[in-house]
Parts: C-alpha cells; structure tokens; sequence
C-alpha cells in the first residue's frame, strides 16, 4: 500500500480553507493510487488553536467538516487531525485526534495519548488524554496511529523522559506493522536532526516502517519547518519532506529508497528560512501585504529589510530613516547603499523637530532636573510615533528590529523601537546577526560592509555605543544563552564565563526588563527557549 504524506500550511481557525486543502490532497493521493492520504496533527483547525476550541460554535463547525470530509471518501483512506468531544468524559471532554474516513464515513479515531505542558505547549488546559490506544486494520496492514507527542518518549533514546507512558511502545506490542504519526512540531534549529535521530533509533529498533507527517508555515510567533519523514524497516530516512514549504510525499513502504543521511543545513541558512518564511506567513494571513521599518544605518535594521523583502517582494518594503541631530552621516550613507541594493522605497523624516518640541513642552516640568536616558527615550519614541502613523494611514505591517540581546537586557525602549505588530529577530542573538549577514553577503555585497563591520550605536547621544552599556557582544550572548537557554544560575555561569560583577549586572537586567518583553511584539520562535508564549516569568518577583 502507498501512503501519501500532505504537508500543508493550515490557518487556524479557518475551516473552510483547511477542509479544501485536505480535500484537495485527497484527490492528488486518489489520483496517484495512494491506499493511504495523511495530514498533519489538528490540519482541520490548524495547531495551536488555543481557546477557539472552548467556543461551542467553533466546534460544532470542525465536527460538520468532519463528517463533509468523510462523506467524500472512498476505497481510498484519509488521516487527518481534528477534535473530537466525548460528553460522558470528566475534564474538558475534548480530545486532539487522528480520525481515519473512507468508504463515507469516519471508521476510526485514534485520540492523542500524551499531552505536552511545557515550553510553548499548553494543551492540557484543553485536551484529556486517551485511555487507550488501539490497531486499525486497513488494506493488509495493521496501522499504528499516533499524535505528534506521542512518539517522543522512547526508552531507547531518551536519558530523562517526560512521561511513564509510552503509546507507541502498546502500539507495537498490541501487532503494529504499520507506525503513522501525525504532527505539528515547532520549529527551533537542530531539532530536525535530533527528530531524525530519534525516529530512526524506533524504527530500527522495532523493524516497523514509519510514516511521520509534519504540517508547515507560521502560526503567529510558531514556525513549523514540515520535514516530513519516511522511515523503511531498518531505520533508515527515506524519504523527507520539503523545509519551510508545503510538499506531497508518497511512500511505499515495501519499496527499496536510498538513504538520506542529511536533514538540516547550516544554522544561518536555517535560521535565515525560517524567519523568511515567519514574516510571509504573519502578513499573508492577517491580509497584509506591505511591510515597514525604520532603517537606522546599523546591522539588525539592514537584516530585517533584507528578511522582509526576501518574504514579501522588494515592491512591497518600504523603509523610513529618521535621523535626529546625533545620526552620523554614515548611517545614512550606508542605509541608501542598502535601499539601493535591496530596490526598495525610502523616505527620510528628520525627528529633531518634534523631539524639540516635546522636550520644550516638558521643559517647565524637567527644570532643575539633570538629562538623562529620559531624553534619549524621548528620540526613540518619537520615531515610533512617525513608524506607527505610517503604517496605520497606509496599512503596512510595522517590524521591529530589535535582536535577542537588546531584548533580553532591555536595550530597548518602550513605545520607541519596540514599537510594530512583529518582532522578526528578537529570537537571534547580536553575534548570529553578524553570522547571518555575512551568510548572505556570500556571493555578493548585499548588505553593505560598513554596516556589518559598525561599532554598534543606538546614536541617542554623542558618540555613544552599545558598549558603554553592555559588556562585548560575544560576552553577553555567553551568558545569555547560559541563563536563557540552559537555565543555569549565576555561579554556574561565572564557572563558565568568568567576569562575576559583569555576570550579576546582565542577570538583572534581564529579570528587571520582564515588564518591557509582556508588551513586546510577538517574536519568530527559531531556538529552543524564546521570548514570549514559551518563557513565562514572573514580571514582580526577588529571586535573586
């Protein structure tokens, strides 16, 4: 029997377009003489729909588009994740499930065994888990279906694991031949490599074939990388899905394939996708279809221009500089080289004049008062305004520009910089900036060399550079990935980096900044630990 694995980019929430997508796959599988058509976990409300599914209405909506799907069916089988509600269960009633339809109806559910509660994971505040898991026998074979989490506990390759349970472990010794996993598994680098690496070790273990279906695209601040995976008898990849893309894959389990050893490129081409493909997925879906930025003459806005219009299309980026009397004549030098290699529009707005202006009229209250950050914030926060005006009178998707490190230490402000409706590099570290622009400079000068080679200056004062506030970058990202990352505390990170005093000062400034990242934009997830849904800390509190 041939399987087809659909990896689609689903919208949550949108029922009509996600039955035709899956519709639309059956047919192709149908076409192809496919016994089997598989898609991703939830493909019917796309992953995570979060509190949509405590909606009655919503429901209702998803289980009517079940039972149109199943009516359509045939000879040929269709696998695709949805909900599924049992009123005589206590807790939610709800269920993530795989449902299996042919010959027009659905013949069996396979329901969601483990319910993953960390990092971005919630959905035990939604999902009860299965009591049971069970074998359908379809065409021949004895299928093993199984949800996304599901497969990740295996004795054999996990140290620590997370659960006693193992559902795929029943699976096998209830008679699987067959193992299907369906699955929404968000993105962060290297997690491509450890999900083949664990797949394998199963399937080589257990002599069982493995057909593993990961959906695609970004929900909000989630990438999901599809890599969908095939695995024969012996362990080996055989077949994988596009990254970052919607692909059709069909696998013939009895079939001979050659291996496929490699499933991840480098971190910054990686990286560099996945963040490409965040920017298209948020505008596209929330009917977007310019975007804005400030452009300041540093490194972090000349990557984020250059994300944008790889995303959507240089006619469709326009950038503003906005100098104030402290810009260097460089910053904007360098900032035309870029508009000019990138062919994007530009405008350029001096700030000094409504700078003057407020601080004029905060003069009587500010009398006595000696200048500090205060007025350099006032700079930032003015061109917010401007960015913001402009992106509300001509509905551009205002992006922030602020890397990882600013963010983390608070080197941001508030209402200024921080200002736009996505955070496209808030998950990359200042050093990985630098990596990545020299990635795409590899063949030729992109982004101009003064940019990438500028001492770094938010140019709110006279010769100011990051550096008279945060230690050396490659320093502070040290330290941040220890405390951000690996949730080490202060004396593990001093074993590590030395520099105690230096150590103390960065902790704080990330636990005091909490308050600025609760009203952050959302950022593109691409580590294992991100800013946002994923790292709940507590704004008010004195741990340290």
């Amino acid at each position: 029997m041939k399987l087809a694995l659909a990896q689609i980019n689903p919208v949550i929430g949108d029922i009509a377009g996600n039955k035709k997508k899956i519709l639309d796959g059956y047919k192709k599988g149908v076409a192809e003489g496919c016994g089997l058509v598989i898609f991703p976990e939830l493909a019917l409300l796309g992953y995570p729909p979060l509190d949509l599914v405590e909606k009655q209405g919503f429901r209702k909506a998803v289980y009517t588009a079940v039972e149109e799907i199943a009516a359509v069916t045939g000879e040929t089988g269709l696998l695709f994740g949805s909900i599924t509600e049992d009123k005589n269960t206590v807790g939610t009633n709800l269920f993530n499930s795989a449902v299996l339809c042919y010959n027009g109806e659905v013949q069996f559910v396979q329901q969601k065994t483990l319910i993953p509660n960390y990092d971005v994971f919630d959905e035990m505040r939604y999902f009860e888990p299965a009591k049971e898991v069970y074998i359908h026998q379809f065409r021949g074979k004895k299928l093993g279906i199984s949800i996304c989490e599901d497969i990740w506990n295996d004795k054999d390759y996990w140290k620590h694991r997370l659960y006693s349970n193992d559902p795929v472990e029943r699976l096998l010794q209830k008679g699987a031949d067959l193992l299907i996993n369906i699955s929404a598994s968000p993105y962060s680098y290297g997690k491509r490599t450890e999900r083949k690496e664990m797949l394998a070790t199963l399937c080589g273990k257990d002599k069982v074939p493995l057909a593993y279906c990961c959906c695609t695209g970004a929900q909000t601040d989630l990438l999901f990388d599809g890599g969908s995976m095939c695995f024969d008898g012996t362990g080996r990849l055989v077949q994988l899905g596009k990254i970052f893309e919607e692909d059709f894959i069909v696998f013939d389990p009895d079939a001979e394939y050659q291996p496929i050893e490699r499933v991840e490129g480098i971190f910054e081409e990686e990286v560099l996708n996945g963040v490409i493909m965040g920017v298209r997925d948020y505008a596209l879906k929330l009917g977007f279809k310019k975007a804005l930025l400030g452009l300041s003459g540093g490194i972090d806005s000349a990557l984020v221009a250059y994300i944008a219009v790889r995303a959507l299309g240089k006619d469709n980026v326009h950038v503003v500089m906005l100098p104030s009397r402290y810009s260097s004549t460089g910053s904007i030098t360098d900032s035309d080289d870029l508009i000019k290699n990138l062919g994007i529009s530009s405008a350029t707005i001096s700030i000094q004049q409504a700078v003057d202006s407020v601080l004029q009229t905060l003069a009587p209250s500010f009398e006595g008062v000696q200048a500090d950050v205060t007025e350099e914030n006032i700079q930032s926060r003015m061109r917010g305004v401007l960015l913001m005006g402009l992106a509300n009178k001509f509905g551009y998707l205002l992006l922030t520009t602020g890397n990882k490190s600013e963010v983390a230490t608070g080197y941001c402000t508030l209402y200024g910089d921080m200002c736009g409706g996505l955070a496209v590099i808030a998950d990359i570290y200042k050093t990985d900036v630098w990596r990545i622009a020299e990635y795409i400079n590899r063949d030729r000068e992109i982004i101009p060399r003064a940019i990438v080679e500028k001492i770094p200056s938010a140019e709110l004062r006279p010769n100011q550079t990051d550096q008279d506030s945060l230690p050396p970058y490659n320093m502070l990202d040290d330290i941040l990935r220890d405390y951000l990352e690996n949730n080490k505390e202060y004396d593990e990170i001093v074993e590590d980096v030395g520099e105690p005093d230096i150590v103390r000062r960065i902790l704080r400034l990330v636990d005091i900044n909490e308050f600025k990242r609760k009203q952050a934009a959302p950022a593109l997830k691409v580590s294992y630990k991100a800013f946002g849904y994923g790292r709940r800390y507590p704004i008010v509190q004195k741990w340290r």
